[in-house]
């Protein structure tokens, strides 16, 4: 049975279902055969974490629509559960779900700091910013014990390799004393997520990531050390949190950021089912009137890819979000952009040797 359709969505998870990827050639449907109980309370599922022996860890790309052409995702899969979260599709490439199966099976990169060090150490590799968040947090709940991204930190502060970091967990906070002397050397900077202040929605919209305030408070620590933060709120979601944009702005820049940015909600593939069938969960009385405003955002359709449109939308409802935005942010003092990250201090890691942090 598909997990959450008939007991009502699990306790602590964003996807009230587990839908089948869009590459499975056989589907499950979920009936009430008479032995049921639908006042039942919703069951709980585990988080399952796979150790996975990846190929390579660098993923590179030239999409004109984001600041780096290098990133490291440690994970697959991410246990905050955030339901808009565009990264879900990908696990239909392993035949999972990218509903339920996405938050409880997390597929964890063991050997990623072994192949970091590998690939810095090519002759043809060329230093870039490398970004660790782009597709899933790298401070899930899974990272306390895994400690991968630590690890991948680790590589990056020996070789003196510039880097940045994006996420909705608190626990970055541990790996300060790795991130600070980076900073303090122009390589780091940390991009805390915070679509918006309202703990009810946050924990129903992002189960298990870290409290709104709690995020706030870790731009304070964050900047407190000397690490260029940047606050992203991401995704503004219209009728349901685009009220907050300037709360999240002012909440930001009083702990400290520096820049800020935001997305428009994106629904690629699954993630448009998936959303609305939250919607219709948690908010039915907002789902006509987020989903029509979305699709007035992406002339029209569910989901706009072309580079240039794909984060912030177009049209009048997109152009108003971006006035607000930028209007907000020139007023709190925002920097209009980040401050480039160095790459000239980059030193290779000798074959089989480790060098000195810092």
């Amino acid at each position: 049975m598909t997990a959450g359709t008939r007991d009502g969505p699990p306790r602590g998870r964003g996807a009230t279902g587990n839908p089948e990827g869009r590459f499975e050639t056989r589907a499950k449907e979920a009936f009430d055969d008479g032995w049921g109980e639908p006042d039942a309370e919703p069951r709980s599922l585990p988080t399952v974490v796979v150790a996975q022996t990846a190929r390579s860890i660098i993923m590179r790309n030239d999409s004109p629509d984001v600041p780096f052409t290098q990133s490291i995702n440690p994970y697959q899969g991410c246990e905050h559960g955030c339901i808009y979260c565009y990264a879900r599709p990908s696990h239909a490439y392993l035949n999972l779900s990218p509903g339920i199966d996405f938050e409880t099976r997390i597929f964890a990169k063991t050997n990623a700091a072994e192949l970091l060090r590998s690939e810095l150490a090519a002759r043809a590799y060329r230093c870039s910013p490398i970004a660790l968040g782009a597709n899933t947090d790298p401070y899930q709940p899974a990272e306390r014990a895994q400690r991968i991204t630590r690890g991948v930190l680790e590589v990056l502060s020996e070789c003196r390799h510039p880097f940045t970091i994006t996420t909705k967990g608190a626990l970055v906070e541990r790996d300060l004393d790795l991130i600070a002397p980076a900073a303090a050397l122009g390589l780091a900077r940390v991009f805390v997520s915070v679509p918006q202040l309202d703990h009810a929605l946050a924990r129903r919209l992002e189960p298990r990531a870290a409290a709104p305030a709690r995020r706030i408070e870790t731009i304070r620590r964050l900047a407190a050390a000397g690490v260029p933060t940047g606050v992203l709120v991401a995704p503004v979601i219209p009728f349901l949190n685009d009220h907050e944009l300037e709360a999240v702005l002012a909440a930001a820049r009083a702990a400290g950021a520096t820049t800020a940015a935001f997305i428009v909600l994106r629904l690629p593939h699954e993630v448009r089912g998936l959303v609305d069938a939250w919607l219709q969960e948690q908010q039915p009385l907002k789902r006509e009137r987020v989903l029509n405003a979305l699709r007035a955002m992406r002339g029209g359709r569910d989901n706009d890819p072309r580079f240039g449109s794909r984060m912030t939308g177009s049209g009048p409802f997109a152009e108003l979000i971006a006035g607000r935005f930028a209007l907000a942010a020139r007023r709190l003092g925002f920097a209009d952009e980040p401050t480039e990250l160095r790459s000239d201090l980059f030193r290779p890691p000798p074959p089989g040797q480790q060098l000195e942090l810092f």
